[in-house]
């Protein structure tokens, strides 16, 4: 083993984060409430769309998701002091993960992305030092932290940047098209609003953010181009939260950079009560549940990427492979589906309104996903056949993507509520394209 990996240093830059992390968990969870993010998405719908096996995943009735997030926002502040750290954070994870499977309506990269590094925080002593845990005594005061805990943290963020950068190349990506799309979503901004029709700045917006990915993480290593990545990233992302609106996610991007700057350099400005460091001990290993676990946590993301290539189709086209793998606001899916429900006894077509079982945001995602059609078959089926109905479910779906002409997504002839969701190769009932920009 690298023994680097083993070197003693500065825990400021693993306690600093635990305290930006623990806030941005509370904010996230008590702005869902407030923005009424959870209203629309877990209080609000008759019938929810959790990711495929978790269907036995439901919201609490009533007001129960309320008290559900409000007590995630308050787990959220203990992470933050250092209260009974572990228990706290361990109870956080189990919550959000629980509820970002039972809904994907409003699927959200940075909602997985915060799962992962709840998980990595769990196996690490964030609550060492400027911890309730350390002034009660539950947990030994320390000054220092092996080397590998920075490390796992820098290498979660380069597994997201290296796969976002992979992601954007692809004609939409390179010839403007999608972040032409993106901008002009938001020409109604007063001065800039103009600017974003532009081609002088939606082509150059494009190869900025394709070079920013790819490069911000080689640049933070460097010490020379160190100062020069965090400009960078501070105009990166937050003209992205000024503008796009996407939540807590470049505030979470940016703390990750305390791991990039020496533990020394953390330590002056954050905590200049903490006991100065000479990195000269070494621990005797990485104990062998958190090693393996790690090997293990890390493969997994490093293949699920790559799924997708594995599954025959444009991922684009097919979305088959697209979660989980850091594709990250790369395309606009819009269509159209109309639901031919047949009568299995008498042939009859029977009529139905989308809008008596899913909401207007939902039926957004059906029009155009698969995996929301093949849900939304079964649901129907499920409604009508409390009605007495045995049915058929057919759908005639068109989809575009980036505004390209809409093209023949689902087989018409395809009875969608005996159809088979396949996870790791292509559902047949998806059609094909050779090209989907044509």
């Amino acid at each position: 083993m690298n023994k680097k990996l083993l070197l003693q240093i500065d825990n400021s830059p693993l306690i600093i984060f635990r305290i930006f992390f623990g806030f941005l968990l509370s904010a996230e969870t008590f702005g869902a409430i407030f923005t009424g993010w959870v209203k629309e998405n877990l209080m609000i719908p008759k019938v929810f769309f959790p990711f495929i096996g978790f269907e036995w995943l439901h919201p609490l009735p009533g007001f129960g998701m309320y008290i559900y997030f409000f007590t995630m926002g308050i787990l959220g502040i203990l992470v933050m002091i250092g209260y009974r750290y572990r228990l706290s954070l361990l109870l956080f994870t189990f919550l959000w993960t629980a509820q970002y499977l039972m809904q994907k309506t409003s699927y959200n990269n940075h909602y997985y992305f915060l799962l992962l590094v709840c998980i990595i925080m769990l196996l690490l002593p964030a609550n060492a030092y400027a911890s309730y845990d350390v002034k009660q005594k539950r947990t030994l005061k320390s000054y220092t932290m092996p080397q590998w805990c920075s490390y796992v943290m820098i290498f979660q963020v380069s597994i997201l940047y290296f796969f976002a950068t992979v992601a954007k190349l692809y004609p939409d990506w390179l010839n403007g098209t999608f972040t032409q799309i993106l901008y002009s979503n938001k020409s109604h901004l007063p001065i800039i609003g103009e600017w974003f029709k532009e081609k002088w700045f939606y082509i150059p917006i494009a190869y900025l953010g394709l070079m920013f990915d790819g490069l911000v993480v080689p640049f933070l290593l460097w010490k020379k181009t160190r100062t020069f990545a965090l400009i960078a990233s501070l105009i990166f992302h937050l003209s992205n939260s000024l503008i796009l609106q996407v939540g807590i996610f470049p505030y979470f991007a940016l703390s990750f950079i305390v791991f990039f700057y020496s533990p020394e350099t953390i330590r002056k400005i954050f905590f200049k009560k903490h006991l100065k460091i000479e990195p000269q001990e070494y621990v005797k290993s990485i104990p062998y549940f958190t090693k393996y676990f790690f090997a293990l946590f890390f493969t997994l993301q490093i293949l699920l990427p790559l799924r997708h290539y594995l599954i025959k189709g444009n991922v684009f086209w097919t979305e088959e492979g697209h979660r989980l793998s850091w594709r990250m606001m790369l395309r606009q899916r819009s269509g159209s589906t109309y639901f031919k429900i047949v009568n299995k006894k008498t042939k009859e077509i029977i009529s139905y309104n989308l809008n008596d079982l899913f909401t207007p945001k939902q039926i957004s995602r059906i029009n155009a996903y698969p995996d929301f059609i093949w849900q939304a078959a079964r649901y129907i089926k499920d409604d009508l056949a409390k009605k007495g109905h045995e049915v058929e479910i057919f759908a005639n779906s068109y989809v575009s993507v980036n505004n390209h002409s809409p093209k023949m997504f689902i087989n018409k002839q395809v009875d969608l509520s005996q159809a088979h969701w396949y996870y790791f190769s292509h559902s047949p009932w998806i059609l094909l394209v050779e090209d989907y920009s044509d």
